[in-house]
């Protein structure tokens, strides 16, 4: 489970990395419209990135399928390691110490918040009343900050599209474990008439057109740490919420989970805000072009 959570997360952040050179030429007047994933499917550069994402994603349902949604997540936020690495080796640019204390940040405080916490299942899953408290805040909250996004400079869009981005695919991690679960428990017929594999699409197409009009908007390093940050909260949330995740609520395990978080938050605004993150592409190419090298 541990690999499959890894493997997910390099999967996502050399996908990142390249749909964001991708979408930072597209169409402008595209913003937050499904047009603008329509241009983006003519770019051969997107089109590896969005398969990288997927192949994420399934790693990363495939772990969720045998471990808790607390302890996955935790481990998928490692994705801005490896779109740091990939940025890296596209620009040249060195490391550096607030690059290093980025990556040490972020290992422990993913280390620290699992060491911790001891994420375990097996606790009663919320009444229909909580399960769905808990997704209509999540949900809600995004889009409150979609709504917000619209009044701001476009480095703050980016931002808060990306924030509510990763809020949404941490529902969508949530939603997922859940289907896994009625998969194993009353077979695949009982999958195909429940709502939550299409809640599942609906969700993930959405985040993915927050995504990349975030991506359009701004350069990486303005959006990449909130969609990595706000995943595995909203994550977390939704796995103790409703889906009967347990951790340790002592007094001192409390505490470290609570500083392994911020770790891993700070880490990943480090980390996203490296001189080695794209900023974007420079000067006007056609649509269809690639920048693979």
């Amino acid at each position: 489970m541990f690999l499959l959570g890894v493997g997910a997360a390099c999967c996502l952040g050399f996908g990142f990395v390249l749909q964001q050179r991708a979408a930072a030429r597209a169409p402008l007047a595209d913003f937050l419209s499904f047009r603008l994933l329509l241009d983006l499917i003519r770019m051969p550069d997107w089109l590896l990135g969005v398969g990288l994402m997927v192949s994420g994603q399934v790693l990363g349902a495939v772990a969720l399928a045998y471990g808790e949604v607390s302890l996955v997540e935790p481990l998928t936020a490692t994705n801005l390691l490896f779109a740091m690495a990939l940025s890296r080796r596209l620009t040249g640019q060195p490391l550096g110490w607030n690059g290093w204390l980025g990556v040490a940040l972020l290992a422990l405080g993913v280390t620290g918040f699992i060491v911790a916490g001891r994420p375990r299942g097996g606790g009663p899953e919320a009444g229909a009343l909580r399960h769905w408290l808990v997704f209509g805040t999540v949900a809600g909250l995004a889009l409150l900050l979609t709504l917000k996004a619209r009044r701001l400079p476009r480095s703050g869009e980016a931002a808060l599209l990306a924030l509510a981005a990763g809020l949404l695919y941490g529902l969508q991690d949530s939603l997922t474990r859940v289907c896994g679960q009625i998969v194993q428990d009353d077979g695949l017929a009982a999958l195909v008439v429940s709502w939550q594999p299409y809640a599942v699409g609906g969700i993930g197409l959405t985040g993915m057109l927050l995504v990349q009009s975030a991506f359009e908007m701004a350069p990486l390093r303005m959006s990449l740490p909130s969609l990595t940050a706000a995943q595995p909260i909203a994550g977390i949330v939704c796995g103790v919420g409703f889906l009967g995740d347990r951790l340790r609520f002592t007094a001192g395990a409390l505490a470290w989970e609570a500083a392994g978080l911020a770790a891993i938050v700070l880490g990943v605004v480090l980390l996203g805000r490296h001189p080695a993150m794209p900023t974007g592409v420079a000067g006007e190419e056609p649509v269809g072009a690639t920048r693979l090298p």
